[in-house]
């Protein structure tokens, strides 16, 4: 990370092995579906911390967990999302806990049959509340994303974020509000570490 001035925060320099790309307009152009999601624009040679960074100061910071919900490789993302869940046990429902060691099992062990098991659990779920967008997500991490047994659906790349926002939004949003902001920037710098460190 370089030094900042008084005025310009410093920058991110270090690759993160935990991030499908660095730069965050390489990422909008291999998924540009994120668009959906984020309505602010990357600058030139913006790096996805950096970037992150802006969208938490800016007018929606929910922006900058949709943002690492894209970013992160598959394990470490689907691990972020165990870990947003579990910094709110209190809040979690009887099905949550279940999809929490369905995902776990899969982060310990990604094979075909666990990521089986993890899909199956998510579009069967009773309510789609944020554990079963977790699982969904672990299932959607690769190979196909039709049940077992059916003619293969190739996963779009895109579609592992896409269920890891909605689990992570739909967690925070049960945050008493006067607490959310806090949980928010701690999820946010639970994923730059997984990015760091996976």
């Amino acid at each position: 990370m370089t030094p900042g001035t008084d005025t310009t925060p410093p920058t991110s320099q270090e690759p993160a092995p935990g991030l499908r790309v660095q730069l965050s307009r390489q990422l909008f152009g291999t998924m540009p579906e994120i668009a959906n999601d984020i309505t602010a624009q990357p600058g030139e040679g913006e790096h996805v911390f950096d970037f992150s960074r802006r969208l938490r100061l800016g007018e929606t910071p929910e922006e900058a967990i949709s943002l690492m919900a894209f970013a992160l490789q598959p394990r470490p993302a689907v691990w972020w999302g165990h870990e947003c869940l579990k910094a709110t046990p209190e809040l979690l429902t009887a099905q949550d806990v279940d999809m929490l060691s369905i995902c776990a099992a899969w982060v310990a062990e990604p094979t075909e049959a666990n990521r089986y098991v993890a899909l199956n659990a998510g579009l069967h779920a009773a309510v789609r509340g944020p554990g079963a967008w977790l699982a969904l997500a672990a299932g959607w991490a690769s190979g196909s994303m039709a049940p077992e047994g059916l003619p293969p659906a190739l996963v779009p790349m895109f579609a592992i974020g896409r269920a890891l926002n909605a689990g992570i939004l739909t967690a925070l949003a049960r945050v008493p509000q006067d607490k959310r902001r806090r949980m928010l920037d701690h999820y946010v710098g639970m994923a730059e570490v997984l990015a760091k460190t996976a």
